[in-house]
């Protein structure tokens, strides 16, 4: 789901300021959380390929184990990733030479060469698109998908004449239905109220911008700033205490009203799309919802309306390292399979499904699956997919998702637990995202995190990578920390091929750079924990002592 995906670092941090400026009353309800950043907060462009020891970021070490480790070595295997997401704009120029062709299809002849089903699938497949060429760009939360499907059943039943064999599925419908009203009636408060918020912005600015004669504002404009108008000085101070708690010199007002819209944009995508009942773009696909067997459909578009998350995925994992531009992914020897499969929304159980077992059959070494949802209804579908990965050798990347809160096999999935037995999936590692300072603010903010469901730490705040259309910029999220441990596993894979996925994930969870005494922010909450209760591990991926790990093993 997109909001699951993107964590909206700035906004986090703008909102509320803005917020306490207007109406001091109304933040605490709408549960927005001011965050400021530090005189210091920048990190290196490219501090996730560096290392702790050396370096003093907290970065995975990869650098360190190229220039040491691997040096003069070369590695006996290509690893392909398959990125199951939004769409890889596959013509970037930092992603040349690093995406997956199959190379038993003929591109463009609209004949299925390899006879897998798919035709002219020459870099991947789209689940989320229709035979015609028409793609689905963004789909409801699987909450209001179940709302929809239980609703004309159970909402009208008399309680007291639910047989015993719907007694489940009854409890079930007033979790969704309470869930649902509760989460709808949020995201249109929400909505109301960064409209708001946006107008009066925008009437704060045009004030400042008509006074100083300049189409945009920073901090020094307001020091040079002479007026006895008390609008205009009224609005300078609030703008100017604005800026000194969001970001200083470097800030621009119009990048604050920027990042204002963004957020007016994504609760009203909530309301009109995400948590409206009424909205369902399935027909596009044209395929049988309901029949979990069915595979051959989608079309072979890649890249979709909207690949900017599953781009700065893909660059994080593998852009060229060696081309001087851009940014440097973690693996070298690695090829990316694009799959797409998550619209803006909450992917579909059977998308899921398929797009496991169309990288597994078509040779993926490793999935990254950078997405996530609170409900699962055809999951046992996707575990029937996990398995499969598994017996084929397949390693399955996820990444733990953005809610700030203590995941577990219930709320929180795909998962690793797998069958009515709740089977571990010994080739699953689960990733919450961690910063580039080793102080209290080691653990992102927004992480979801667990002792029992999350594996291990990686770097997934303030991430620099590419974006469609020779495009960079940070984003943050698990979404990113996800790629940047299937970027440490293919480079482990690529000089050790013979190792099983079980081999990887225990090597990756053993070599960590173990900070389980941090004491750190607990994610969503202001307590200070140690770091190592919020994973199995206890400590964040590093490259360079999985190779000292895996070097070791293998003698």
């Amino acid at each position: 789901m997109i909001n699951y995906k993107y964590y909206m670092r700035n906004l986090t941090k703008i909102i509320p300021f803005c917020a306490l400026l207007l109406w001091s009353s109304v933040p605490v309800a709408y549960g927005f959380q001011a965050v400021l950043p530090e005189v210091d907060s920048v990190p290196p462009k490219d501090w996730i390929n560096l290392d702790p020891q050396d370096n003093g970021i907290m970065g995975v070490g990869s650098d360190k184990a190229y220039e040491s480790l691997l040096k003069g070595k070369s590695p006996k295997k290509t690893i392909v990733v398959a990125v199951i997401d939004s769409g890889i704009d596959i013509e970037h120029e930092d992603l040349q030479g690093k995406i997956w062709t199959n190379p038993k299809e003929i591109a463009g002849n609209g004949i299925d060469d390899d006879r897998n089903g798919y035709v002219d699938d020459v870099h991947g497949w789209n689940f989320i698109g229709g035979a015609d060429g028409s793609n689905i760009d963004t789909d409801s939360y699987e909450l209001t998908r179940e709302y929809v499907r239980l609703k004309p059943i159970y909402e009208e039943v008399d309680p007291e004449k639910i047989k015993k064999r719907q007694q489940k599925e009854y409890a079930h419908w007033l979790d969704i239905q309470k869930d649902f009203e509760s989460k709808k009636e949020e995201a249109q408060m929400n909505y109301q109220f960064t409209s708001s918020l946006q107008e009066n912005m925008g009437q704060v600015a045009d004030v400042l911008k008509q006074a100083i004669g300049k189409d945009d504002v920073i901090l020094n404009d307001l020091r040079e700033l002479k007026s006895e108008d008390p609008a205009i000085l009224q609005a300078a101070a609030m703008v100017e205490q604005l800026f000194a708690n969001l970001g200083g010199e470097g800030t621009s007002l119009n990048e604050i009203l920027d990042q204002l819209s963004k957020a007016v944009e994504h609760y009203r995508s909530q309301v009109d799309f995400a948590f409206n009942p009424e909205f369902d773009p399935r027909d596009i696909v044209g395929d049988d919802e309901d029949n979990y067997k069915e595979r051959k459909y989608g079309n072979n578009d890649v890249i979709g309306p909207d690949a900017l998350h599953g781009t700065h995925v893909a660059g994080i994992i593998a852009a060229n390292r060696n081309n001087s531009i851009g940014m440097r992914g973690i693996a070298e020897h690695a090829l990316i399979m694009v799959v797409r499969a998550v619209p803006n929304g909450d992917e579909r159980d059977k998308d899921v499904a398929n797009a496991i077992y169309y990288a597994v059959d078509n040779g993926a070494d490793i999935i990254n699956m950078s997405f996530g949802k609170s409900y699962s209804p055809g999951k046992k579908y996707v575990d029937k997919a996990v398995r499969y990965a598994q017996r084929k050798g397949v390693l399955l990347i996820h990444a733990a998702g953005n809610s700030g809160e203590l995941v577990n096999s219930s709320n929180n999935f795909p998962n690793k637990w797998i069958g009515k037995k709740a089977k571990i999936a010994n080739n699953w590692v689960e990733v919450g995202a961690s910063a580039w300072k080793e102080d209290e603010g080691l653990a992102g903010s927004f992480s979801n995190y667990s002792e029992a469901a999350v594996d291990l730490f990686a770097p997934g705040v303030d991430i620099y990578s590419t974006l469609p259309g020779d495009e960079y910029d940070e984003n943050s999220g698990t979404s990113m920390a996800a790629p940047v441990v299937s970027g440490v596993a293919a480079m482990l894979m690529a000089y050790y091929p013979d190792l099983k996925p079980s081999e990887i994930r225990e090597i990756l969870r053993q070599s960590v750079y173990d900070l389980s005494d941090q004491m750190v922010t607990k994610p969503g909450e202001q307590d200070q924990v140690p770091f190592g209760s919020l994973s199995i591990s206890g400590g964040v991926v590093n490259a360079y002592k999985a190779f000292q790990l895996a070097e070791s093993a293998s003698n």
